[in-house]
């Protein structure tokens, strides 16, 4: 096989990452758009020694899991790699994700792992969405997946584009009316700020000359209150141009509850500002997660998926079996979400986090739903497990998507704690951690949780046991 030939394929797996993966002779070729049990005409875009890349031209026989994607934008913008698939059959895959991971990377064969547990709603979960401003519109051509036939820009060399990006691209934006992963009215929000803003008079930003105003637009939803913070991200500030904005989206939109301006001049393409201007409201929104408010800002972290959140917490409860009297020890705290879910069942929580913002938001959150027996650590963990001053009865980890840091393994294994709850965003980093921690503990289960439908991120939360000398 060479790259640029068509070949035709069967679809046996999928892979991380969402691709379909087939295999010719022993030799594995990952497939963009392929289902597990299509038969494929793929065009081969990647050939390398152990591997071939390539992307579905024509489905010949389409798998029974197949389904018709809703989004027009499907198979664009990369959001999303699975709407073309049923949704039970997604949870199946990521139950094998988690399990391929597991013995492929951890060598931890036949760990049991339990069925994962679906999200409340499959469309419309996400609280929060990023959007960019491009002073380039792309589009979609035809009804073909991404190509470079299926995308172009329009005749015109200035476009004001506001929308989410083509995957492998940091320049392209497609310019969409409509995301169905958020609530409808977040697409109305959007539609109105894009209308707004292109008869402003002032250019979206390019990310190659870094020039423009209007950069980003990034919406967040209570799904408890049902109301919406606005942040509007630009290279200046402009009183004149977003009070305006702000009036116009509190007057249309009732449910808009607070609006911020966020500037940077920073070439970075991150949706956060060097300082924060409110334009209405408080400068914050509230939302909850089972039974505990939370205070959300502009900038602050959240689950995405409330709804699922709540299940992810509800699975650490059951693992961590807290009885009243244990100390609990979480790290990558966060702002406070896991210790103020174990707090009413523990005799004393303590959270270590790097960030300072979050260890103040994770106060507030303790202060707002009465809670005294939380207390935070703001520092690097990887030198502050050293110092610690008691031994924790049960330890919950909670890192970011690339994993722990040898140091922290290490400062972990020195704790000797007899329980250790794992909860992770991404299987292959936990496997390779839990295999760093294998000799000292046993892998009791696993429990996927689904929070973001149709892709093929899950998260999961492992128990571990300290085994006997």
């Amino acid at each position: 096989m060479r790259k640029g030939d068509i070949v035709e394929l069967k679809i046996d797996r999928v892979a991380h990452g969402g691709h379909g993966v087939a295999r010719v002779d022993g030799f594995v070729v990952f497939v963009k758009g392929a289902v597990p049990g299509d038969t494929v005409k793929a065009l081969l875009t990647k050939k390398k020694k152990d591997f071939a890349e390539a992307r579905v031209v024509e489905v010949a026989d389409p798998s029974s899991d197949r389904v018709h994607p809703p989004c027009p934008y499907f198979g664009t913008c990369g959001g999303c790699q699975w709407q073309n698939v049923r949704y039970a059959r997604q949870l199946d895959y990521k139950k094998g994700l988690v399990d391929e991971a597991m013995a492929r990377i951890g060598g931890l064969s036949g760990i049991p792992i339990r069925e994962p547990i679906g999200s409340e709603k499959v469309f419309g979960y996400r609280n929060k969405m990023e959007f960019s401003f491009s002073d380039r519109a792309w589009v979609i051509r035809g009804e073909g997946r991404f190509d470079k036939e299926t995308l172009a820009e329009p005749p015109r060399k200035s476009e004001f584009a506001l929308g989410l990006h083509v995957p492998g691209s940091f320049h392209k934006v497609l310019d969409i009316e409509a995301c169905l992963l958020q609530d409808e009215q977040g697409s109305e929000i959007l539609r109105a700020v894009k209308q707004f803003a292109s008869e402003s008079g002032l250019p979206p930003y390019n990310l190659k000359t870094h020039l423009g105003f209007w950069r980003f637009l990034t919406l967040r939803r209570s799904v408890f209150h049902k109301v919406w913070m606005v942040n509007i991200i630009t290279s200046e500030h402009r009183k004149d141009v977003v009070e305006p904005l702000a009036r116009f989206l509190t007057l249309t939109f009732p449910d808009v509850q607070s609006v911020v301006n966020n500037v940077t001049a920073r070439r970075a393409a991150v949706a956060v500002g060097e300082w924060e201007s409110l334009l209405s409201g408080t400068g914050v929104i509230e939302d909850r997660i089972g039974p505990y408010a939370f205070q959300v800002s502009a900038n602050s972290f959240f689950q995405t998926n409330t709804r699922a959140a709540a299940s992810l917490y509800n699975v650490v409860l059951e693992y961590a079996e807290l009885t009243g009297s244990e100390s609990v020890l979480d790290l990558y705290s966060g702002t406070g979400t896991i210790p103020i879910f174990v707090s009413s069942r523990s005799r004393r929580v303590v959270g270590m986090e790097i960030s300072e913002s979050a260890v103040q938001d994770a106060g507030k959150n303790c202060r707002t739903n009465g809670i005294g027996n939380c207390r935070f650590i703001l520092g690097d963990i990887r030198t502050g497990l050293s110092s610690l001053d008691f031994k924790p009865d049960v330890l919950i980890i909670d890192p970011p998507r690339s994993g722990m840091h040898k140091d922290v393994v290490a400062g972990v294994l020195g704790l000797g704690t007899d329980k250790v709850l794992y909860v992770s965003c991404n299987p292959t980093t936990m496997a390779r951690d839990l295999a760093e921690m294998k000799d000292a503990y046993e892998v009791v289960e696993i429990q996927p949780v689904d929070m973001f439908p149709h892709t093929y991120h899950v998260e999961s939360v492992a128990k571990l046991l300290r085994r006997s000398n």
